[in-house]
């Protein structure tokens, strides 16, 4: 008893006054000449934290007296020391140690880039190029990429067109050369759509637009045919239907001098909503106008996240942003599910829990009907695949239809040729016809050379899904390789020397040979992966500014402001507030 007892008091003692000084004195010498370099000060202090923080060092630290009552903590404790430890390990791996190796790998190869900082990549420069880029409206011109992608524009001209940047301890390989590009989108077996970030996957949801191998190849063979050609032309009433409506209310509003100025951007948002409503889930605008309210608030949290860097599992906290997501999250499947429910009784039975949907085979050839009819489709499928095509389809067509109503206000020569050709084909008073619209070849080359300069999508990202050879570079497993459409769209070599030039007729022999490379034009992608909507999202620009062409004449108000800006899509910063002025007659043109 006396000896334990002495041994306690020695205890006590460890960390007290000359006992603590000694202890210190012993395991770091102050001597010049013991002194060991920085680097390995550096390693040896992340070692000793390894132990220092242990749970082991903590207990007899704090509770010295309990040894011998804790005695049946110490395995336990010894088993999470170790794994803490691990997992510390790992983290310096994936943060410091990795990302080393592989600008290394790449610096072997040629590859260079920005240098990479530890945890936050190379976040905090890109995201304040781009702030300072957007800080301010630019001149009336089309050479928009400097402001659009400006990180890339900005290390391009130090690096080459293919560099190596860092989104966090995430690296990205740009890839801009048409003939790379090919094969990074005709070889799906090598390069597989990336893992989007956890808000924008919630937004878009996990259909189409996510999903990989064989259920993306299921779902894509179901939903194809509300997209082939015979069917979008039986869509053609409906389309004009929404259309006419949106005018009606414009000419409502015209003054004395039969003007009008809307801001285009929210009104086409509003018009694409209710299209698709119609034309992909049968249903009203009233219908859907809760779920495009919901999803635009998302897009919002979405465009903050960007600003931040990635945290794997940070998601899963319960912050102020992530509780927001939640909720809207939810409202939106509560919505979408009254949707499909309401579908489901108008049309057949249905249980709604999840289990397969039955349809006759009468139903429409819509989006929703034919999720419902399908075999090996749950309701949790056709909810995830309605929130894709609710974004997607929205924000495709109704930006284009922005920045193609932009260029003809900027390019009155343009607009009326565009107007001469849809009074030849449709008339001063007809509405449009399916055989109308195939007839339209300016307009179609108008819409093409929109497209080219102003792409929805400015950028796409595919993942390598093993160690490849692409372009005689050698690409390790995981590397996420980013294509930059815009910049393609806009490369001199590719489209000569009027590039950033709005000039329709580079189209006028067909979109194959617009450009000196096949690969040169891509707003919809390449490939298995290629935009399925594209035709409908054609479809509706053409009928939309036929209609308009037809019945206005229409220039930039005063207040717009040329402001290209990204917030997943390509869109007007400052709106597209344009003037109206109704057409009474063709010479008015």
């Amino acid at each position: 008893q006396k000896a334990k007892k002495k041994e306690k008091e020695i205890q006590k003692l460890r960390f007290k006054g000359k006992e603590k000084n000694r202890l210190f004195n012993t395991s770091f010498p102050l001597s010049p000449a013991l002194c060991i370099t920085k680097n390995e000060t550096k390693e040896a202090t992340l070692a000793l934290l390894f132990v220092f923080f242990s749970p082991s060092f903590l207990l007899n630290f704090l509770f010295p007296t309990m040894e011998e009552e804790s005695s049946w903590l110490i395995p336990k404790v010894l088993v999470l020391s170790v794994m803490f430890s691990l997992v510390m390990v790992k983290g310096m791996s994936l943060l410091w140690w990795r990302p080393r190796k592989i600008e290394e790998h790449f610096s072997k190869q040629g590859i260079r880039g920005p240098p990479y900082h530890f945890f936050i990549g190379n976040v905090k420069e890109l995201v304040g190029m781009m702030l300072k880029a957007s800080s301010h409206p630019m001149p009336f011109s089309h050479n928009i990429l400097p402001r659009v992608l400006s990180f890339y524009h900005h290390w391009r001209k130090i690096y080459g067109a293919t560099f190596l940047v860092w989104f966090g301890p995430t690296f990205r390989l740009t890839v801009a050369d048409p003939d790379l590009i090919r094969e990074i989108f005709s070889k799906s077996e090598f390069y597989e759509k990336n893992e989007a970030h956890p808000l924008v996957k919630q937004l878009e949801g996990d259909g189409l637009l996510s999903l990989k191998g064989e259920k993306w190849a299921h779902h894509r063979k179901i939903i194809s045919p509300t997209f082939h050609m015979e069917n979008l032309k039986l869509l053609v009433p409906v389309v004009l239907k929404s259309v006419t409506e949106m005018v009606e209310k414009w000419s409502d509003k015209l003054s004395e001098t039969g003007e009008v100025e809307v801001d285009v951007y929210e009104w086409f948002q509003i018009l694409t909503e209710d299209i698709i409503s119609r034309t992909a889930f049968g249903s009203s605008y009233e219908d859907g106008r809760a779920i495009f309210r919901l999803q635009a608030q998302q897009m919002i949290l979405c465009a903050e996240a960007f600003q931040k860097v990635f945290i794997p599992g940070y998601r899963f906290f319960p912050t102020k942003g992530n509780l927001k997501s939640w909720k809207l999250d939810k409202e939106i499947r509560k919505s979408l599910l009254r949707l499909i429910e309401r579908r489901k009784n108008s049309v057949g039975d249905g249980d709604g829990d999840g289990e397969e949907c039955k349809e006759p085979a009468a139903a429409a050839k819509d989006l929703l009907g034919l999720m419902i009819q399908a075999k090996n489709v749950t309701v949790q499928d056709i909810v995830e695949e309605c929130k894709s095509f609710f974004f997607a389809g929205k924000q495709t067509t109704s930006n284009l239809l922005t920045w193609t109503t932009i260029l003809l206000s900027m390019h009155p020569e343009w607009q009326a040729k565009a107007r001469d050709e849809v009074l030849r084909v449709c008339g001063s008073r007809d509405v449009p016809t399916k055989d109308h619209v195939v007839k339209l070849k300016t307009l179609s080359m108008i819409i093409n050379e929109s497209l080219r300069l102003y792409p929805p999508i400015v950028a796409t990202i595919r993942r390598a899904k093993s160690d490849v050879e692409l372009g005689g570079y050698k690409i390790p497993c995981g590397t996420e390789l980013l294509i930059p459409i815009i910049a393609v769209h806009h490369d001199q070599a590719i489209w000569g020397n009027d590039v950033n030039e709005f000039n329709p007729d580079r189209f006028a022999n067909g979109v194959p040979r617009a450009a000196k490379h096949p690969v040169g034009f891509i707003p919809f992608g390449l490939g298995a992966r290629t935009c399925i909507g594209q035709n409908l999202a054609i479809l509706q620009a053409k009928l939309t500014l036929a209609l308009l062409l037809q019945r206005f004449t229409f220039h930039l108000a005063p207040t717009y402001q040329h402001a290209p800006t990204v917030l997943m899509l390509l869109y007007p910063q400052h709106g597209a507030p344009i003037t109206f002025r109704r057409l009474n007659n063709p010479e008015d043109s």
